[in-house]
């Protein structure tokens, strides 16, 4: 495989990857920043409070866009097995 085939691949590769997991991580990370405020403003120091909604609002993301991801990532798959020939 040429040096800059493989660069263009790795480099596909890591943004799809950051940008599937920037996706399924983001609204998670804005609950719990909420939660942290409302917990600071009511000075309730329950450390597990956070935790539920951050789980539910993560898997609602993956529900919403979880098919979107798996075909992003098929096609990420598709593109690195057609050129492993090409390698050869």
């Amino acid at each position: 495989m040429a040096p800059d085939m493989a660069a263009e691949l790795l480099g596909r590769t890591l943004f799809v990857v950051t940008r599937d997991v920037g996706l399924l991580l983001l609204p998670g990370l804005v609950t719990g920043l909420v939660i942290s405020i409302v917990q600071a403003a009511t000075q309730i120091t329950e450390q597990t409070l956070s935790f539920l909604p951050r789980l539910l609002v993560t898997l609602a993301t993956l529900i919403v866009a979880g098919r979107w991801l798996l075909g992003e990532l098929s096609r990420l798959f598709v593109e690195l097995y057609t050129a492993v020939p090409y390698s050869l």
